[in-house]
């Protein structure tokens, strides 16, 4: 593997660079977009059972709002209530909605990098190839003479080029995981994303007929 990395030249390390860039943001936006972390199943059940008869206090707010994404969006309109209970309904949806909007951004987090990587790997390595190319051809001599028919050795130009196109076929390596684990995530998100609006509906429901 390194005599290939030697071979390549230098246009692999950018290549590199970014292999080890994508695999580290996919174990984080493992670790991060588990369910526990983003919206657990009973959480919303919860939450309406400790406020169905007044608004919690300030401690179960906190323990709701370090329970996960979902958490810190349904605590936002505890919090709202518990500083003007006469908040209109109006106000305290977009309360949760600017609290879910935060979410979503937090979410979507490293994605967009993700998705540069998967982008620019394959023209990095096609720019690796290109160079290579250059070098090689740039490498050949020139037309006539005895120096013609002793460099252009057809065996060593084809070795050449497909020297040069280790830097294609390293950034394909890289770019096509890199696609394929951002289209997973942002699958995943859109899925927390809905599911987080179905459950802020569902409790500024709830919060209304608690203020009645």
């Amino acid at each position: 593997m390194f005599s290939i990395i030697q071979a390549a030249g230098w246009p692999i390390w950018p290549l590199i660079a970014c292999s080890v860039l994508a695999l580290a943001l996919i174990i984080e936006r493992f670790s991060s977009l588990r369910t526990r972390k983003v919206a657990p199943a009973k959480l919303i059940e919860e939450a309406i059972t400790v406020s169905r008869t007044a608004t919690p206090s300030p401690e179960v707010v906190l323990q709701l709002e370090q329970s996960s994404l979902l958490g810190e969006v349904l605590a936002s309109g505890l919090r709202a209530l518990n500083a003007n209970p006469r908040l209109s309904e109006d106000d305290l949806r977009s309360t949760l909605e600017g609290a879910g909007r935060q979410a979503a951004h937090k979410l979507e987090r490293y994605l967009a990098a993700l998705a540069t990587i998967a982008s620019a790997a394959p023209l990095l390595g096609l720019l690796g190839t290109v160079i290579g190319m250059i070098e090689i051809f740039g490498s050949q001599p020139g037309s006539g003479g005895a120096s013609s028919s002793a460099g252009g050795n057809p065996a060593q130009l084809a070795q050449g080029i497909s020297i040069a196109l280790y830097n294609t076929a390293f950034g394909l390596i890289v770019a096509i995981p890199s696609l394929i684990f951002w289209r997973y995530f942002r699958a995943r998100i859109d899925g927390y994303l809905l599911t987080m609006e179905l459950a802020s509906e569902r409790f500024t429901r709830h919060l209304n007929t608690l203020r009645k």
